[in-house]
């Protein structure tokens, strides 16, 4: 059939539009690629062996079930760990006894043991500056009267500020001096930050309180100062390993350390490799220091290792094997949803569009109707009463999906139905179906080939939609959608935001080149220009 369609002139010809469109050709046989890859997935991704060698026997796991009985000879016909049948003394001890994995053995459904990532048996002592913080008391004509913790602003000691004047400190706007007047004069202000220099560049965020107009004028104003986080120097971080030696750059604060406090925050590291340390406030070189001890731990969701390189899921399954079923779980479910929607749709529409009168009109009302009713209460429902499967997801979903190509379908057939064949046919007495199925249908498929494409798409999109929503597949099946739910839970999880959502942006934009494509070589106009 395919290749009669092939060797139809017209049809020869809209295969070689579409195939010199390059962009809609090659996204044609990458999604091509991609869904057979994924029909294959147990070969790629999964925790069962492809190729068992024991006594001399072989065994393919992969396809045929065997018990854990057939290797260990205990009698129990559960299925085998194979992934810890392999560390047994049977196949380490024996070299003619040996398993073969798929590339990446970890199975969708499978939450991995943490004990066999690892990490670093390390911990990081990272310390982080406080921000300076001061007070400084001053009189109507910016006189200091007192001040706290300002000479870490200033190069003057503490005990020689009182007395001297805050311009000689710092440069003020003109802004600040209004509002410093402003409450001298006992007018009632807000609160107000702004920022200041002192001479040697440094900015400073100063700060006046709320200030609302007393019996008499004050006599001194007090302005907070505390250093911009912008100004501050990056934290430094000292790695210690379990004998406690540091491992130093040139330039670590760690040689500033005085020998009490190193003690301290040694003993401090050594009690992080067992258990959550809290943090230590220490003074180095006049300035004050928070101390944090960070242990890497492997906790789930986990970014990207060497032997997971899209990451670790909420519940410790593999996201790239996740993606690779999502794919063909996905593009199934398109499939099938379309082809399903298109022959409900195209057997609507040829009734109406053939037989047209009264028939017609009763149908299209009632499917307006029908096609009003809310698709996702009904899946609620449905869902609600039957529990939620792949099977009643595509019935529900294809009940309501074919109305739109069934109005394309009855257009073309209100079109072709007083044509010249058609007449012609019906006076030889060729049965209605067969004028249907045989003279106008074949002209009439123009809509539903060009809009495959695009309706697969949508099916794709909307089902990983339903499966953000908690609507869609039960879990633990494998879905994009869901992985984007779990995105949103662990938002810092950057690896299950980035792959699910590239794997859905790939396939929605090569499924659009391909409808792309395939509109330009059905449409008779091609080389069309408005002037």
């Amino acid at each position: 059939m395919i290749f009669r369609i092939l060797k139809n002139p017209v049809a020869k010809k809209r295969f070689l539009r579409f195939k010199s469109m390059k962009r809609a050709y090659f996204s044609f046989w990458i999604i091509c690629v991609l869904y057979g890859l994924s029909l294959f997935s147990e070969v790629v991704c999964n925790n069962v062996p492809l190729y068992v060698k024991y006594n001399g026997r072989s065994y393919f796991p992969v396809v045929k079930y065997y018990s854990e009985s057939e290797f260990t000879g205990n009698g129990r016909q559960t299925r085998p760990d194979y992934r810890q049948l392999n560390q047994s003394e049977a196949f380490a001890g024996n070299s003619d006894n040996y398993m073969i994995f798929p590339l990446i053995p970890f199975s969708p459904l499978e939450s991995i043991n943490p004990k066999v990532i690892f990490v670093p048996d390390e911990v990081e002592l990272r310390l982080t500056k406080v921000p300076r913080i001061g007070t400084v008391d001053i009189q109507k004509d910016f006189t200091i009267v007192r001040s706290v913790f300002l000479a870490s602003f200033v190069s003057d000691p503490e005990k020689n500020i009182p007395g001297e004047n805050l311009a000689k400190y710092f440069i003020l706007p003109e802004t600040v001096e209004h509002l410093i007047a402003a409450r001298f004069a006992n007018q009632g202000t807000g609160f107000a930050e702004f920022t200041i220099q002192n001479h040697a560049g440094e900015k400073i965020l100063a700060s006046l309180a709320t200030f609302r107009p007393r019996k008499t004028p004050p006599g001194k104003i007090r302005v907070t100062l505390k250093e911009m986080v912008s100004n501050r120097e990056p934290a430094e971080s000292i790695v210690f390993d379990r004998s406690l030696e540091p491992v130093l750059n040139g330039t670590s604060i760690w040689h500033q350390v005085v020998k009490d406090e190193a003690r301290i925050l040694l003993n401090l590291v050594q009690t992080r490799f067992n258990q959550p340390v809290d943090d230590y406030r220490l003074v180095i070189d006049q300035r004050q220091y928070t101390a944090s001890f960070i242990k890497e731990e492997v906790r789930f969701p986990y970014p990207p290792v060497k032997d997971h390189p899209m990451g670790i899921d909420g519940a410790g399954r593999d996201v790239f094997a996740r993606i690779l079923y999502g794919l063909r779980i996905s593009l199934t479910f398109g499939l099938m949803l379309v082809g399903c929607s298109m022959v409900i749709g195209v057997m609507a529409g040829a009734v109406q569009g053939y037989y047209a009168g009264k028939l017609d009109i009763t149908a299209q009302r009632m499917i307006e109707i029908w096609s009003a009713l809310p698709f996702l209460y009904v899946m609620i429902l449905m869902g609600s009463i039957y529990g939620r499967s792949f099977t009643l997801l595509l019935i529900c979903y294809g009940l309501f999906n074919w109305v739109g190509i069934s109005y394309y379908i009855r257009a073309e057939f209100l079109s072709l139905r007083k044509r010249p064949f058609v007449e012609a046919a019906k006076c030889m007495g060729v049965p209605p179906i067969k004028i249907i199925y045989r003279h106008i249908l074949p002209n009439a498929l123009v809509p539903v080939i060009t809009f495959f494409p695009f309706f697969l798409v949508g099916a794709i999109g909307a089902l990983a939609a339903l499966d953000y929503l908690g609507f869609g597949l039960p879990p633990p099946t494998p879905s994009w959608g869901e992985l984007l739910f779990q995105a949103q839970q662990y938002r810092w999880a950057w690896w299950l935001i980035l792959y699910p959502s590239l794997a859905l942006f790939s396939v929605m934009l090569l499924g659009v080149f391909v409808g792309e494509g395939i509109r330009n070589a059905y449409d008779p106009k091609q080389y069309s220009r408005f002037q």
